[in-house]
């Protein structure tokens, strides 16, 4: 594996490697899918999504703004991490990074969702509420003048930034509620993340997986990376920080996955709060996705947001955006589970559910199934 794995950044890629990956450090998705490709073994080229990049690459290959993007060999850009390591696990049967055991494989689809989409308010919260400038500053300028002085990168990163920034209390991160998220992240999510990776190399045990490279978005790009954040993991958890390095080589080759399909318990207890705080925000995003769609035709594209909903963090309320997209998301959750049909592992994965309270998280009816079309989410 070591041999395979070649990594290039560069600002304006001339020559083609096996695959091209537009990104940049400083993405939270970017993380995600560079450690993929890296674990994976893949061969890639990954080149600074600057404006320049966007205009001639991006946008015209796949009608959206956002990165990572993945160009194949054939030329197809793919978009969207998750659909991304989809079809590579598909392309690339070996080594797998999905487990194909039941309750791991829930598993990882389960905290997929959790990593990507709710330990965001996490990651968004220290990158913008703490020590982390002028570093973000000069990240986000290198986008649209990767060769300007120092001065004009912070410049024109500010106001490129301002854009993020204006995220940050649609997801509910307010004066309310940042002390909750602060004790949540740092005492609960970092502290059960260090006891299981003070004993072991990955998440599942010997060997890297799905589960690993989506927990780098949020841990590398944001939390590892920027300086004020970065110093609270180091201190707080640095078997954590160890790991976060780790990801992003390529793993020794022969390593195992935890035996008899187990999930190591600081892993459960993590998946125990997703359940009882973010598992309320999906289910009302669900219902606001009915209502918005009743009489509407297949194909319709569904609005980012659909409205406000009550959500908690740590036992303190506030309000946040729900958002459509995290219906797709929990489709697969929903599909990874209806996929086990044979009976004596379903009720293996019934009883791994009813521990962690997840029982009743499956089952969610969803009225109006929605897919990805040409990179937007639309009514199915």
């Amino acid at each position: 594996m070591h041999s395979t794995c070649s990594v290039h950044t560069t600002l304006e890629s001339p020559i083609k490697s096996k695959y091209t990956m537009y990104g940049a450090h400083f993405s939270l998705y970017s993380g995600k899918l560079r450690a993929y490709l890296v674990n994976k073994g893949l061969t890639f080229d990954e080149v600074l999504s600057t404006a320049s990049m966007f205009r001639r690459v991006i946008i015209p290959k796949t009608g959206v703004r956002f990165i990572p993007v993945l160009e194949t060999p054939e030329g197809v850009c793919l978009q969207d991490t998750a659909a991304i390591i989809d079809a590579l696990e598909a392309r690339h049967p070996s080594p797998r990074l999905l487990p194909a055991t039941p309750k791991q494989h829930l598993f990882c689809r389960l905290f997929e969702l959790y990593a990507d989409e709710w330990l965001l308010i996490a990651a968004m919260h220290y990158r913008w509420n703490h020590d982390n400038f002028p570093f973000v500053y000069q990240e986000f300028g290198s986008l649209a003048a990767p060769r300007a002085p120092a001065f004009i990168r912070s410049f024109i990163g500010k106001r490129l930034g301002a854009k993020f920034r204006g995220f940050v209390p649609l997801l509910g991160i307010t004066d309310a509620t940042i002390p909750s998220i602060e004790a949540w992240f740092e005492e609960h999510v970092l502290a059960e993340l260090e006891r299981v990776l003070s004993g072991q190399p990955y998440l599942l045990g010997e060997a890297p997986s799905v589960a690993d490279c989506a927990l780098m978005g949020p841990l590398y790009a944001h939390i590892f990376r920027d300086p004020g954040s970065g110093k609270i993991m180091r201190r707080r958890a640095p078997h954590v920080a160890a790991w976060v390095e780790r990801m992003n080589r390529p793993p020794a080759t022969g390593g195992q996955w935890c035996s008899d399909d187990a999930i190591p318990e600081p892993l459960k207890v993590l998946l125990q709060g997703a359940l009882r705080d973010f598992w309320p925000v999906l289910t009302n995003t669900v219902a606001a996705l009915a209502d918005w769609a009743e009489g509407r035709p297949k194909g319709e594209e569904l609005p980012r947001a659909l409205g406000q909903t009550a959500f908690s963090v740590n036992g303190v309320e506030g309000t946040r955006v729900m958002q459509s997209f995290h219906v797709w998301k929990l489709q697969r959750v929903i599909d990874a589970y209806e996929a086990t049909i044979d009976s004596d592992a379903r009720a293996s994965v019934d009883r791994w559910l009813a521990e962690i309270g997840g029982s009743d998280a499956v089952n969610i009816a969803i009225p109006r199934r929605v897919e990805r079309l040409n990179n937007r989410i639309v009514l199915a």
